[in-house]
């Protein structure tokens, strides 16, 4: 465990120091809206998703799940025709950092039951307030960002779809008319999902996040939540240990 830690922590400090802050732009079928990232607070989370947009990952990929009143969810899975859906090849997962609360308007990352450090390529919008349930599962959630100007209304668009079934994935949400069914759909279009058309980034500027207040997660002690009075000593404790774990681990 303390080992754990000391890696965590370490990680922490070393992309705290490369990476900017950044707003990002979620181009979807169903409208535009921003995301500003917390590149200072999440940094190996911000830099696992940035690389993602680099590569195009999310590129045309869909938005496979709403659960209505909880969370939309999208990033993992594209539509080739027909169901089910083709899951994505990912990248390998990064380090979980619970630092701040899912709160309603925040972007979070999604992984495995059981597995804290298993986020890999898919994310959500939390639609509600989740802090109660997602800080403190599965040793919390990470929220790298928060929607920014009228951006939830798009979110809440997409989470107001009719939801259908496919395969393991429930809740996919579909532009259908009416007077329409999800047993219409056996043979559906692309015009038929919430397509992510691309996430570009429209700020990379340092510090885009001063204005912001982020809820912090309280549920689960973190080096950068805990209010103790002993974060100084213990950030001295652990760049003296850097040689030392260098050393030991290489």
């Amino acid at each position: 465990m303390f080992k754990k830690f000391i890696y965590t922590t370490l990680l922490f400090v070393s992309f705290t120091t490369i990476v900017d802050a950044t707003i990002v732009e979620f181009q979807t079928s169903q409208g535009n809206f921003q995301v500003n990232l917390f590149d200072s607070s999440t940094p190996a989370t911000v830099d696992n998703f940035l690389q993602y947009i680099d590569e195009q990952h999310y590129t045309n990929s869909v938005v496979h799940r709403v659960s209505s009143n909880f969370v939309v969810q999208g990033g993992g899975f594209t539509f080739e025709g027909n169901f089910p859906l083709t899951r994505i090849e990912t990248n390998p997962a990064v380090i979980n950092e619970p630092i701040y609360s899912n709160v309603r308007g925040t972007i979070a990352m999604a992984k495995l039951g059981g597995d804290p450090d298993s986020a890999t390529d898919q994310w959500f919008f939390n639609l509600a307030d989740n802090a109660s349930n997602l800080d403190l599962q599965n040793s919390g959630f990470t929220v790298f960002g928060q929607v920014i100007g009228d951006g939830m209304t798009t979110i809440d668009k997409i989470a107001q779809l009719t939801l259908c079934n496919s395969a393991n994935l429930e809740g996919i949400p579909m532009v259908i008319a009416d007077d329409q069914q999800c047993s219409d759909l056996a043979t559906p279009g692309l015009e038929n999902f919430v397509i992510v058309e691309q996430i570009v980034i429209v700020d990379s500027a340092e510090v885009t996040d001063a204005d912001l207040s982020p809820v912090k997660n309280t549920l689960i002690t973190t080096p950068d939540n805990d209010s103790s009075g002993g974060g100084t000593f213990a950030w001295f404790l652990i760049l003296g240990l850097v040689p030392l774990l260098i050393r030991r681990y290489s």
